[in-house]
C-alpha cells in the first residue's frame, strides 16, 4: 500500500529511535547468519550426547528427555519437566557449545571478507554518529555476532571482561573510549569458561574447548534460574536491569519475548511507564503477541514477515488495524531504510 502508510511508519519508527533504544537482541537476529535454533541444537542434543557410564536413574532420565524432544516439545520446555543431574546438564553445555562455536567462528571468518554482512554494525554506527556516547544491547544469546559487528565497524565494546587473549571481569568504566557498546549477555558467551577453582575468563574465539575448562552457558529451563544467580551472571544481569529500568525506548530485534526476566522488565516499563518500543522480527511469536496485545501498550511499533515475504505486516500503537506494505521492513536491513 502507499507511500503515505509507508511515511506514517517511518516517522514512528524515528521518533522511537531519537530517544536512543536499547537494543534487545534474540535468537532471530543470529539465525538470519545461520546460526542454529533451539529446534536444531535438540536434534543435535537427541544425537550427540553420549550416556555412557552414567547412572541407571540418569540414563532414564535422559531417554525421558529425548522423548519428549522426539515428540515435539520444545526445548526449554522439555528442560523444565526433566530436571537434568549436573553430569547430563554438564554433557547438554558441552554439545551445545560444540555445535554453536563451529557456526559462529564460521561467521567471523565470511565477515573478514564481506564487509557488509552486519547490518547491526551499520545500526551501531548510525547510532554513535550523534552525540550519544554509549549503546547498550542485551541479549540471551551465546554466540559473538555483536561483538563482530562492532568490530567491523571499529566499536570499542564491552561484554563484562577486559580486553585480550585471555580476559577477566571487569568493570565497564574500566577504559575510557570515546564511543562505546556494552552488550549485556544475560545467559553466558561461548568465550566465557570456567576452571575447577571457579575462576572465570574470557577468550578468544578458539576452536576447542580448552582442558579444564568448562564452557559459561546457561542452558534453557530449570538450570538457568539456578545458574543466574551466579558470577558472572549475577552481575551481568543486575546491569542488565538498569540498563532496562533506565530506557524509555527499546528495539528489540529477533527477540521472541521466550525470556520471562527480560520480558518482565519489558512489561513494566512499556506497559506501566511511558517507555516505547519497536520490534522487527521474520515472524512475531506467540509470546511477542502476547505481549503486544495483553498489555495495552500506548507506544509500539512491530513488524514481521507479510505471507513468504518480502512485504511487512505492521502493527502500531497508531493504527487500529494492522498495515500491510509491499517492502521488507521486517528484517534489520530493512528497517534500517524506515530510519536512516
Amino acid at each position: 500500500m502507499a507511500g503515505m502508510e509507508i511515511d506514517l511508519i517511518s516517522k514512528q519508527a524515528q521518533d522511537y529511535y531519537g530517544s536512543t533504544p536499547v537494543i534487545i537482541l534474540g535468537s532471530g537476529a543470529s539465525a538470519a547468519h545461520g546460526m542454529s535454533g533451539m529446534g536444531a541444537l535438540s536434534q543435535h542434543l537427541i544425537r550427540s550426547v553420549e550416556v555412557e557410564g552414567l547412572s541407571c536413574q540418569e540414563v532414564g532420565l535422559w531417554r525421558e528427555f529425548c522423548d519428549l524432544l522426539e515428540g515435539g516439545v520444545d526445548l526449554e520446555t522439555a528442560l523444565h519437566k526433566v530436571s537434568l543431574t549436573p553430569a547430563l546438564t554438564s554433557k547438554v553445555v558441552l554439545s551445545t557449545w560444540n555445535l554453536l562455536s563451529p557456526e559462529d567462528i564460521a561467521v567471523f571468518e565470511k565477515a573478514l571478507v564481506d564487509q557488509e554482512l552486519f547490518p547491526l554494525g551499520k545500526l551501531l554506527r548510525h547510532m554513535l554518529r550523534s552525540t550519544v556516547r554509549q549503546v547498550n544491547i542485551i541479549t540471551p544469546n551465546y554466540d559473538r555476532l555483536a561483538e563482530y559487528a562492532c568490530e567491523q565497524e571499529g566499536i570499542h565494546h564491552f561484554c563484562g571482561f577486559s580486553h585480550g587473549y585471555k580476559g577477566f571481569p571487569e568493570k565497564k568504566d574500566y577504559l575510557k573510549p570515546s564511543r562505546q557498546v556494552n552488550i549485556w549477555k544475560v545467559h553466558g558467551s561461548l568465550g566465557w569458561f570456567i576452571n575447577e577453582q571457579g575462576v572465570v575468563c574470557s577468550l578468544g574465539n578458539i576452536g576447542r574447548t580448552p582442558e579444564g575448562l568448562t564452557p559459561l552457558i546457561v542452558t534453557p529451563g530449570n538450570e538457568k534460574y539456578r545458574n543466574t544467580h551466579r558470577e558472572p551472571y549475577k552481575t551481568i544481569i543486575h546491569e542488565a536491569d538498569d540498563v532496562i529500568d533506565a530506557a524509555s525506548s527499546y528495539l528489540c530485534i529477533g527477540f521472541g519475548f521466550n525470556d520471562d526476566h527480560i520480558q518482565e522488565k519489558l512489561v513494566n516499563r512499556c506497559a506501566r511507564g511511558d517507555a516505547s518500543i519497536i520490534i522487527v522480527t521474520q515472524k512475531l511469536s506467540e509470546s511477542a503477541r502476547d505481549f503486544l496485545c495483553r498489555n495495552q501498550l500506548s507506544r509500539y511499533l512491530a513488524i514481521e514477515m507479510c505471507g513468504d515475504g518480502p512485504g511487512s505486516l505492521v502493527y502500531s500503537s497508531q493504527c487500529v488495524e494492522p498495515i500491510e506494505v509491499e517492502c521488507n521492513c521486517w528484517s534489520l536491513d530493512g528497517f534500517l531504510n524506515l530510519i536512516m
